[in-house]
């Protein structure tokens, strides 16, 4: 099996006690490492970015290539640098956060012919409505039309997460046509409630499950926070038995978390309700730990088990 998971990583800076802690993090790379961590030796994940030269770009292949994530199609800029985010956390876990990204090699993906080779022959395809915002105009509508020959020539799956986050588009109206290019291209569906009723106007979250099935989604979830996740296809019954998180500390990657893990059950042919399990009790496993990437389970496979 082999995942290839698209967008921005970032050097996460993070407040902890008096001081602070330098990580990485990013929505698809979060889930690129959930993923990677939950299939074990049953699968290889790949990332698919743009870095620089630089010390912070270095810490990411590290944190990469000792989670198991293959890195080897992620290229190298000459004059730009990763992201930079800071994150901060109240007492409920919620969060707020402060992006220095203008720079970030990542906004440069898909402006060569390597991005799109490093597409070929992967049976699975994960981004987000991120991924989509720091692309250029023409490397967006270029990345989803190769998405679209992709999926004619060689059946590959696309799984996708809206993630709309308005300060990275120019106006609304931009990115309701690229995400709703995107869902229709989708073979599992991660949409938020919040995101997707901010973003299109829908009133509740019937109608935002009645948008996306005519977009012809139907495996996935729609994630609503701590009301847990409901089925997209309307022939699944929602889960009945959620479990609740013990503690919440920072509810930072807790979507990207369940995506991973979603998408490892679903890459082993687990049921779909499963599938929503396993994200939603990693999810909650990763919400009592500070920071986007929980740590490493001390059984997790060796990353050298892990390559294309």
């Amino acid at each position: 099996m082999r995942i290839v998971c698209i967008g921005e990583a970032m050097a996460e800076i993070r407040a902890d006690g008096s001081g602070y802690a330098l990580g990485f993090a990013g929505d698809t790379f979060n889930t690129a490492i959930y993923c990677r961590r939950a299939l074990g030796a049953k699968g290889a994940v790949g990332y698919l970015s743009r870095i620089g030269h630089e010390a912070l770009s270095e810490g990411f292949v590290r944190l990469a290539l000792s989670e198991g994530v293959d890195v080897s199609k992620v290229s190298r800029d000459p004059d730009r640098n990763i992201g930079i985010y800071s994150v901060q956390t109240d007492a409920a876990g919620e969060r707020s956060f402060a992006y220095w990204r203008e720079s970030s090699a990542a906004r440069r993906l898909f402006t060569a012919p390597e991005d799109f080779a490093a597409l070929n022959g992967a049976e699975l395809l994960y981004f987000t409505g991120i991924t989509l915002a720091i692309l250029t105009d023409r490397a967006r509508a270029d990345f989803l039309d190769a998405i679209v020959d992709l999926k004619a020539r060689s059946g590959v799956r696309v799984a996708f997460d809206s993630n709309f986050r308005p300060r990275l588009w120019h106006d609304f109206a931009s990115a309701r046509a690229a995400i709703s290019q995107a869902w229709a291209l989708t073979d599992i569906a991660f949409p938020s409630l919040d995101d997707e009723m901010l973003l299109f106007d829908d009133k509740n979250e019937q109608a935002v499950l009645e948008r996306l099935r005519k977009c012809g989604c139907r495996l996935g979830a729609l994630k609503r926070g701590a009301f847990g996740p409901i089925p997209i296809d309307p022939e699944l019954a929602p889960l009945h038995q959620l479990v609740r998180a013990k503690k919440v500390i920072d509810t930072t990657g807790a979507g990207d978390s369940f995506n991973g893990a979603f998408l490892s059950a679903y890459m082993q042919s687990e049921d779909p309700n499963v599938c929503m399990s396993r994200g939603h009790e990693l999810a909650c496993e990763v919400i009592g730990f500070p920071g986007a990437i929980s740590p490493r389970p001390a059984a997790a496979t060796d990353p050298k088990d892990a390559s294309y």
